[in-house]
């Protein structure tokens, strides 16, 4: 049975921080995608694009995707975070399942308390202090492009490439040289 993603998103998706991991995952690895958000209605990407999901988070057993990724977005630091997706973070890292955030999604982690304890990384230290009433992993926090413990990610909205090896180090650790040659590619760019 082939692995699968399961991207959660709130209204106003960065487009630059999961093209990446999606299109590698599914292109260079086989990895399926499904798409949710937390009524099933579609949300418009800050790049204008209208994406239609396939689930509502209500769908979506918790533990079933190999790998839940929470694209950044204002949405994340602007409104409210769904009780669904913060709960269904919490059931995921109890069961030993992976998740992902990038960007604004960070706060999303924050608030579900699972940077408290484990090296994280953000937009910044301030970015989290700042946007997560009850934050209180200040002393895990590393100024990285990418941290993960193998079963939180974290990463700037700046780093998508390094978002995009810490989840493939996570779904597929026996493809090490198909990741590293992903990797090569995006950095011959500032070579």
């Amino acid at each position: 049975m082939s692995k699968t993603i399961a991207l959660v998103m709130v209204d106003g998706p960065a487009d630059w921080e999961y093209g990446p991991i999606l299109a590698a995952a599914r292109g260079w690895f086989g990895i399926g995608i499904v798409s949710a958000t937390q009524d099933g209605k579609p949300v418009t990407s800050i790049g204008g694009l209208s994406i239609v999901p396939q689930h509502a988070l209500t769908d979506l057993d918790a533990n079933q995707a190999d790998l839940w990724i929470l694209p950044g977005s204002d949405a994340w630091r602007e409104k409210a975070i769904p009780d669904a997706i913060l709960s269904g973070l919490k059931t995921r890292v109890a069961a030993g399942r992976p998740v992902a955030g990038i960007c604004g999604a960070t706060v999303a982690l924050a608030q579900a308390g699972l940077l408290d304890s484990r090296p994280h990384t953000s937009n910044s230290l301030q970015f989290l202090q700042e946007s997560t009433p009850g934050y209180g992993g200040s002393a895990h926090y590393r100024e990285q492009h990418s941290v993960s413990d193998g079963l939180v990610v974290s990463a700037p909205g700046t780093a998508p490439i390094s978002f995009a090896v810490e989840c493939l180090r996570i779904l597929v650790p026996e493809q090490a040289d198909g990741i590293a040659r992903f990797r090569a590619e995006f950095a011959r760019e500032f070579a």
